[in-house]
């Protein structure tokens, strides 16, 4: 078997014992267990003992014999690929990959039986990161690894940025510096008082000393508005989704940032990739921001807003959503009108 389903079902994934008092799912593990764990505790098992999960023939229309010979494949893609499934769209992307000569309704029935996501919300990044600055570009910036707390909704960000860093180096305050010094002799002599008063000084002036890999970083604080979209706002409809899929998009990975300009409150505008990836281009065709064309006119944005338009994905699946500018100046007419 391989190591990468053993490693996953041995700690996400453990068969609920019979006689156990807790109830099964569908796909024959604790009913609290969906998705990527679920699918990894299937293949294990069948791996094991060549049974089809009972229940899924409720979902696909194929006999069981063809149910087999879907997760015989589905067990050598999963020991193949490199590294393994670990977020429902990626365990969704192997499974349409690999049954993709099968028949629609079983493949999206053998997704839905996991609960992952069914292929028409599936999005592939196809802009590629630019190997030179662009016409527009202000600076560049190589972030810290972001932390998912930092991003305060779908189109905004807190980032750090090392001081280490060329153009950040020159720029840091001779108290900024001092402080990150005394704030470190405190921390050695255990004097954590100290230490939390020094720090609170060092975030006031706009940076922080930020834990990385057993060493300490003393990082400015940059707030990244993203270019030529706006999501939902929080309390509008989606925009809890919106905020929650920038965060898993972005959570513990460093960040390109290439920033335009600054707006009216304070933050950087800018284009910004992971992994090289677009996050912009992302988070347009999940249907979970608009193409703002007041402030960015780039074809390429509205192209990929009306591909989440035509499949009816994330607020494009209500049939008249508030645009997210209309929402704010509705309530700042309404508070300038009390």
């Amino acid at each position: 078997m391989g190591n990468a389903l053993r490693f996953l079902c041995g700690h996400c994934c453990k068969p609920t014992a019979a006689g156990d008092s807790e109830s099964l799912g569908p796909h024959g593990v604790s009913s609290a267990t969906v998705g990527v764990s679920a699918l990894a505790h299937d293949l294990f098992h069948f791996d094991i003992t060549s049974q089809v999960p009972e229940g899924l023939s409720k979902h696909v229309v194929s006999s069981k014999k063809a149910q087999a010979n879907w997760y015989r494949k589905l067990v050598d893609a999963w020991k193949e690929a490199k590294p393994p499934p670990k977020t429902p769209e990626e365990a969704a992307k192997l499974v349409i990959q690999t049954l993709k000569r099968h028949q629609k309704a079983d493949v999206e029935g053998l997704l839905a039986f996991y609960g992952l996501p069914p292929p028409h919300t599936l999005v592939h990044g196809t802009a590629q990161a630019p190997s030179s600055l662009p016409d527009g570009v202000q600076f560049e910036m190589q972030t810290l690894p972001v932390d998912a707390r930092a991003v305060a909704d779908g189109d905004t960000i807190t980032v750090y940025v090392n001081t280490a860093d060329p153009r950040e180096s020159a720029f840091v305050p001779g108290n900024v510096h001092a402080a990150a010094v005394r704030r470190s002799e405190a921390r050695a002599r255990r004097n954590f008082e100290d230490a939390d008063a020094l720090h609170k000084q060092i975030i006031d002036a706009g940076y922080r000393v930020i834990p990385v890999e057993n060493e300490e970083i003393l990082a400015k604080k940059y707030r990244i508005r993203l270019r030529g979209i706006d999501a939902p706002e929080s309390a509008m409809p989606y925009g809890k989704e919106a905020k929650a899929e920038l965060a898993k998009i972005v959570q513990g990975k460093p960040l390109r940032v290439l920033v335009y300009g600054d707006d009216r409150y304070g933050r950087c505008v800018g284009d910004i990739y992971c992994n090289g990836i677009f996050v912009q281009e992302i988070m347009l065709k999940k249907g979970l921001a608009w193409h703002y064309t007041a402030y960015d006119k780039r074809q390429e944005l509205e192209t990929w807003e009306k591909q989440a338009r035509a499949k009816r994905v994330g607020l494009w699946a209500s049939k008249n959503p508030e645009k997210p500018w209309d929402w704010r100046r509705e309530r700042r007419e309404r508070r300038e009108g009390a």
